[in-house]
């Protein structure tokens, strides 16, 4: 049986916005690159794409042999462990998409493995190209990315490409437990898939011109490891993350979102931001600031602002979560007026708060984008994000690559520093100070 490897990615340009998938299948035993799709899709989210770059995969490589085993890589967590089943899909727009994706191969031919945003670069260029085409009006063809083959060299220099790409970050993830990621997959919605399973590959185009994917894919080749990069990529976009100053909730340990009474900087959070200042101005570096529109981050901001002579841009971006009915409880509140809902929220980063707040799946979501939005605009410089704990854990996760999990295992002062920087190339260095004691 031949095997396949699918790589697959999707991306808003608002979220929801201006939206375009790409994917890729590969040979798994040669390494040579079959097919490409891409399409602009609309306006749309950043999963729905996802998804639709996932069944465009799928389909594109059952055309090529619908009797081939796929091994599917994607960067989007919550793709890849709802279609693996370890996760709930409870979005009305993900579940059919997740249904179709089910049923264009057996599920005993399909494994799925979550990939760093840098190993996945090929299909995220694809989607680039596919959201480029349609702001022009347009729909992307193979002759998209024919332009930037002119100064490449050969592809005979990379080849193998497949068999180290395959080395995926799986094995980080293993042992998390099904107490962790519970829930029944797509399964149930799944019935009926013999029926998709002649389905053409859908209104993409797709090119087997294998010199021209492989050529590109590998120019865009990742850098050794995250946070080396060659001189030639430049300067990186270095986001500087402070956490906004204590407030009266901050001491007494309770939940403080978008959603709740936003309170102002307490006594003590004035003077932590005006420290902040003092230590931000005496290293010099920050060129930009940009603050969450929450008033304890535009006061923190407003701070730092004074002292270093620079404008405070608000980012809707960078707010806290919203956590609905739980805002201004504490933990052990909530443990007792909604035990349930605190489980459940505990277990699935893509479960919500009592009564309607964000979940940590979403705000993923947001932060990437905004993420994606920043650091197009400030290639090359040294910015302030000044924002909230779940923001600057979820900067730091992501730049990680670490499971969502990981968001409870950080702790994150009051008026901390963090930085990520990220490169052209894709890949992130990240740095935890994390020391509030020279804010004392």
């Amino acid at each position: 049986m031949r095997e396949f490897i699918v790589e697959a990615d999707g991306g808003s340009r608002g979220n929801p916005g201006p939206a375009g998938y790409g994917s890729v299948v590969i040979d798994a035993t040669t390494g040579e690159t079959l097919a490409e799709a891409a399409e602009y899709i609309g306006i749309a989210t950043n999963n729905v794409a996802e998804y639709r770059g996932l069944l465009a995969g799928l389909r594109t490589a059952h055309a090529l042999d619908p009797t081939a085993h796929i091994h599917v890589r994607m960067d989007s967590k919550l793709v890849v462990e709802q279609m693996s089943g370890r996760w709930k899909i409870k979005h009305p727009d993900m579940k059919p998409l997740a249904a179709e994706a089910g049923g264009v191969y057996p599920a005993t031919q399909v494994t799925y493995e979550w990939i760093p945003r840098a190993q996945n670069k090929h299909a995220d260029r694809l989607a680039n190209e596919a959201m480029d085409a349609g702001k022009r009006g347009e729909q992307w063809s193979a002759t998209e990315s024919t332009a930037d083959l002119r100064s490449t060299g050969s592809a005979e220099a990379f080849q193998g490409r497949a068999q180290l790409s395959s080395e995926g970050s799986a094995e980080a993830f293993q042992g998390r437990g099904s107490a962790q990621l519970s829930g029944a997959g797509p399964g149930d919605a799944l019935k009926g898939r013999g029926e998709l399973r002649d389905q053409p590959p859908p209104a993409a185009t797709v090119t087997t011109a294998k010199a021209i994917a492989d050529t590109r894919a590998a120019r865009n080749v990742a850098t050794p490891s995250a946070g080396w990069a060659p001189a030639d990529m430049g300067a990186p976009a270095t986001f500087v993350l402070l956490r906004h100053g204590e407030t009266p909730l901050t001491p007494q340990k309770r939940f403080s979102g978008s959603g709740g009474t936003n309170p102002s900087l307490s006594p003590v959070g004035q003077d932590q931001a005006t420290r902040a200042a003092t230590a931000l101005a005496a290293r010099g570096t920050i060129q930009h600031i940009i603050a969450s529109p929450l008033t304890r981050t535009r006061e923190t901001a407003a701070a730092v602002a004074d002292r270093l002579g620079l404008d405070v841009t608000i980012e809707e971006g960078l707010r806290e979560t919203d956590f609905g009915a739980w805002e201004g409880l504490t933990f052990g509140e909530v443990r007792d007026r909604y035990p349930d809902d605190l489980t459940t929220w505990l277990a699935d980063p893509t479960a919500q708060p009592t009564g309607g707040g964000e979940s940590f799946a979403d705000t993923a979501t947001r932060i990437a984008a905004t993420r994606d939005k920043l650091t197009a605009a400030y290639a090359g410089r040294t910015v302030l994000l000044v924002t909230h704990v779940t923001p600057i854990k979820t900067f730091v996760q992501l730049a990680l690559g670490a499971p969502p999990e990981s968001l409870f295992r950080m702790e994150l002062s009051a008026a901390s520093i963090s930085a990520v920087a990220y490169y052209a190339d894709g890949n992130a260095s990240v740095r935890l100070f994390n020391d509030t004691s020279h804010l004392r």
